[in-house]
């Protein structure tokens, strides 16, 4: 508790902290109501207390079925006084009418990452964990899907609305969001433009020699600055590019200037 302490006591006061459940809870005991999981909801409320988080966030597995557990779920949240900290509920699988139900019944919010889908339930609170369209989290979000991100966020006219980036590019992704938000134009992700925007994110860590599928997959997913205003992921020119083995950056950028 000391440690926890110290994080609140580190950050701005304006600072919003929300915590992430144990994973014995959903993985290892399934939400029952056991005497386990009493003591690791009851520790989590105490963090959730000392750093003032309104969310506790709970995911469960794939290979967890709500609807077979519906009713020690309902014991267990339903016995348990969460105060003003708000259960946000990552289920993935299938969210059936009887989950959704269950989420209402228990003031939950379904918590989904909202550039894949929208939440299926509604509450004063919209919280989405955003990881985009990549391989597990290997995904940067360009300009357009920023833009949908934030308009989709303002349509559901929530109170309020935690944005909680985790893809590769998650602080960039973040604080791009942010300026947007303050200025109305996207900032530029490198200091240049055009091919030599394009080489600056490559020279992170491309390695050749690489055939143009394997660039597509390892680079693909990054943004780069097309234009000083166009900011687009590099899948959209290497998309074009011939289909072969390019022996070296600069055999893939002199390729790109035909483009």
């Amino acid at each position: 508790m000391e440690m926890v302490r110290s994080w609140r006591q580190r950050v701005p006061d304006n600072f919003k902290f929300s915590v992430r459940c144990h994973k014995d809870l959903t993985h290892k005991y399934l939400l029952s109501p056991r005497k386990e999981n009493y003591e690791i909801l009851n520790r989590l409320l105490r963090i959730c207390s000392e750093l003032r988080a309104e969310i506790m966030h709970i995911q469960t597995p794939p290979t967890f079925n709500p609807d077979e557990e519906r009713k020690s779920i309902l014991d267990l949240i339903s016995s348990v006084d969460f105060g003003n900290v708000k259960l946000a509920w990552e289920i993935r699988g299938k969210v059936s009418d009887g989950t959704i139900k269950l989420m209402r019944d228990l003031g939950m919010i379904h918590c989904t990452d909202i550039s894949r889908e929208m939440p299926a339930v509604g509450s004063d609170i919209l919280y989405t964990r955003l990881f985009g369209h990549g391989k597990h989290n290997l995904y940067q979000f360009d300009d357009s899907e920023l833009l949908k991100i934030e308009t989709s966020a303002k349509e559901r006219g929530q109170d309020n609305v935690y944005l909680t980036f985790h893809g590769a590019r998650m602080y960039s992704d973040a604080a791009r969001l942010k300026v947007y938000e303050k200025s109305g134009t996207f900032p530029k992700v490198t200091k240049a433009a055009g091919l030599a925007s394009l080489k600056i994110v490559l020279e992170e860590d491309a390695v050749f020699p690489a055939t143009k599928s394997e660039l597509i997959e390892k680079q693909g997913w990054k943004v780069f600055d097309l234009t000083e205003t166009e900011h687009v992921h590099i899948s959209t020119l290497f998309l074009k590019l011939p289909d072969r083995k390019y022996a070296s950056l600069k055999e893939v950028i002199g390729e790109c200037i035909y483009l």
